[in-house]
């Protein structure tokens, strides 16, 4: 950063000197045309006043007062009516050719004074000439030279150079300040992300500032959350693996009698189960967390979703003696129908599994206020009020000892949760101990 602010100074400061001096010399060569002109006005003005130029023609002309007039960089010419060359300061007039065809003497002679510029033949200079008719017929013309605007550009250059360079230390040296300056703040706001810090010194970083806060905690939060799941992952694999090798090393060694043989079995295959279970859900939640950057939404009616979601899990709660009842209008939602059942069997396998024999389990799927609502309640042993937030975490249950009796393995509503997410619905949780739960999926 420090290296492009250091290049974009020296840029702007070169195209600024190169603009200015063009600026510049455009603007005084153009002065210094009219002051040229205006020079050559006057003189040819003053020398037609002094009646140097009155009489007949040269030969009548006092030379020897001609000479009064010369000057070393100022050359007048004297031409008759019919453009012959009458008087030269610089050179012999009988040298001269006819200049009746001089844009200057043309002007002259229609307008009574007229000007013009011509390059010189170094093509480094340019003549001014300035021509004036006198009372007698003949022109008397007034001419000298001056730096061509290319020439004038040229021998600013050195100087030109000498500035630049100065700028351009003065901008490196600056850019070097003005970077230290920037960057101390971002600096400072990077090094304490993890603190409360008052807001950034710029207001245009606030936003940014805010965002990349935000994402820090969201991180961090992550990294946590992969941590626990990790940790709790590897105790919940463990417990059943552990039960399951301490069964086998028993019937190994025939120290099981053999009345407890198939008491020892059942719980090999229930821990087997178990297991086999909570790596389903293991891997669901990984599925889901892939599906959701891709998932494709289309229309399905979720009451048709949730009586087939019943229909499977009767028998389950046939097991525990427990009414599953559905009911409800059809109604129209976009979303991913695999996820959808799967949050509605989560939901419906919990209120069976945390509920009393002979209980009650009632899903209803309709409408309020033009959107759709999944309601799954039971009358169960219900949740405390100080946990009913935490029953989304991974891996929580509010009975530990009861979810490892039914199978559950805590992570249920955690993927409740993430696909309600990747549905932007809305969860709403309504439970009171020993009267029973309620779950609303507003979509």
């Amino acid at each position: 950063m420090k290296q492009k602010i250091n290049s974009i100074l020296a840029t702007i400061a070169v195209i600024a000197i190169l603009a200015s001096t063009l600026a510049v010399t455009f603007i005084s060569y153009g002065l210094f045309q009219d002051q040229v002109r205006d020079d050559l006005k006057i003189v040819a003005e003053l020398l037609r006043d002094t009646g140097l130029f009155q009489g007949a023609y040269a030969t009548n002309t006092d030379m020897n007062s001609m000479k009064l007039v010369e000057k070393e960089d100022l050359r007048i010419t004297w031409i008759d009516a019919d453009g012959d060359v009458l008087y030269d300061n610089d050179t012999n007039p009988t040298k001269l050719t006819n200049h009746l065809d001089r844009p200057e003497i043309q002007d002259a002679l229609k307008n009574g004074f007229g000007e013009s510029i011509r390059n010189s033949d170094t093509l480094n200079m340019n003549t001014f000439y300035y021509a004036i008719k006198l009372d007698n017929g003949t022109i008397l013309r007034v001419s000298s030279e001056a730096r061509t605007l290319v020439s004038t550009f040229m021998a600013s250059v050195p100087a030109l150079l000498m500035i630049a360079a100065i700028i351009l230390m003065l901008c490196i040296s600056l850019g070097h300040f003005l970077t230290v300056q920037l960057i101390k703040p971002i600096n400072e706001m990077a090094e304490s992300l993890d603190s409360n810090t008052p807001s950034p010194v710029y207001s245009e970083l606030e936003p940014f500032a805010h965002k990349i806060r935000t994402q820090h905690e969201n991180i961090l939060a992550a990294a946590t959350m992969r941590q626990d799941f990790t940790a709790n992952v590897s105790h919940e694999l463990k417990t059943p693996l552990t039960a399951i090798q301490g069964y086998a090393e028993l019937l190994e060694n025939k120290m099981v009698e053999p009345e407890q043989e198939a008491h020892i079995i059942r719980q090999i295959r229930r821990n087997s189960q178990r297991l086999l279970t909570l790596i389903n859900d293991i891997i669901e939640l990984s599925e889901i967390d892939h599906k959701g950057t891709e998932t494709k939404f289309s229309p399905m009616n979720l009451y048709e979703v949730a009586e087939e979601c019943c229909n499977e899990l009767q028998i389950t709660a046939e097991q525990r003696h427990i009414s599953l009842t559905i009911s409800g209008n059809p109604t129209t939602i976009s979303g991913d129908r695999e996820l959808i059942k799967e949050l509605i069997e989560n939901l419906v396998q919990n209120a069976i599994r945390y509920n009393e024999d002979f209980g009650h389990v009632r899903v209803n799927v309709d409408k309020m206020n033009e959107r759709a609502v999944l309601t799954v309640s039971d009358n169960g042993i219900g949740i405390p009020a100080n946990q009913q937030q935490r029953v989304f975490e991974r891996f929580y249950r509010v009975d530990k000892s009861r979810s490892r009796e039914t199978g559950g393995t805590g992570l249920g509503l955690a993927i409740v949760k993430h696909i309600a997410e990747i549905h932007d619905a809305e969860i709403k949780l309504d439970s009171d101990i020993g009267i029973g739960t309620t779950f609303k999926i507003i979509f």
